[in-house]
């Protein structure tokens, strides 16, 4: 596991090689650059991977070449838009407050790069995301507005249900990842969702890892830990392999 680790920091460097592309496309006329990375032979599916509150980075980039390999198509969308990389906290706190307080705006920049990826990859998609990317995918499945679906997954996610909504009985199965010692998103919330999910008959996984902080997957961060990612990435190829298969 040392291995992955180390390997994955490598590539992280500025002097590495994507073998993937940035696609600009348009949402409503405005202008937004996603990336694209196509399957290594014959694609098993889509992967639609939701960015962080940096935006999206070479990290989303790294998780959607890392897909590629796997056979899965893979596209991470861009929901702030071409340029919109912000860097201080303040910023990053700006960009997703502006989309927590406009839902409708979320759930559509979503769908709008989820129609750009399908250009490309017409099968069926799981959708993932990243902190705040797990909280915006979690909203997507709430929303009942994405078709042929066939599963959700997010990494330390926000997992809170905004009042007035919640989930179908018929939503696709849904993955969560967790660290236990995450004190962004407390270990309540996960209990809560458990709840939720169990009561609305949605088919559902929680993995929690143990002394696994907020941001547990981000590569070279000093919140990394790279047990909890090995095994959430595991999960979550078994995940893709199990749902992604059955379409």
């Amino acid at each position: 596991m040392r291995f992955l680790a180390t390997a994955a920091l490598a590539i992280l460097l500025p002097s590495a090689t994507f073998a993937g592309e940035h696609v600009e496309y348009t949402i409503d006329g405005e202008a937004f650059t996603g990336y694209r990375a196509e399957a290594s032979g014959e694609s098993k599916g889509l992967v639609l991977i939701i960015h962080d509150w940096d935006g999206l980075t070479d990290y989303e980039e790294k998780r959607a070449e890392m897909l590629a390999e796997l056979g899965y198509d893979a596209f991470a969308v861009d929901l702030y838009g071409k340029g919109n990389r912000p860097v201080e906290t303040g910023a990053k706190k700006a960009e997703t407050g502006k989309l927590y307080q406009d839902r409708e705006r979320m759930r559509a920049l979503i769908l709008g790069g989820l129609a750009e990826a399908r250009k490309a990859s017409d099968g069926a998609t799981v959708v993932m995301g990243y902190c705040f990317g797990g909280a915006a995918t979690l909203e997507l499945a709430r929303s009942g507005k994405a078709e042929n679906v066939a599963g959700y997954a997010t990494f330390h996610g926000g997992l809170s249900t905004p009042e007035g909504q919640g989930y179908a009985a018929d939503t696709a199965p849904i993955l969560v990842a967790h660290g236990g010692a995450d004190a962004a998103i407390p270990m309540s919330q996960v209990a809560a969702l458990s709840e939720e999910l169990e009561s609305a008959g949605v088919t559902y996984e929680i993995q929690v890892y143990s002394g696994a902080p907020h941001a547990f997957t981000v590569f070279g961060s000093n919140r990394y830990r790279e047990v909890a990612d090995t095994k959430s990435w595991n999960a979550f190829t078994g995940f893709l392999a199990t749902n992604l298969a059955t379409q």
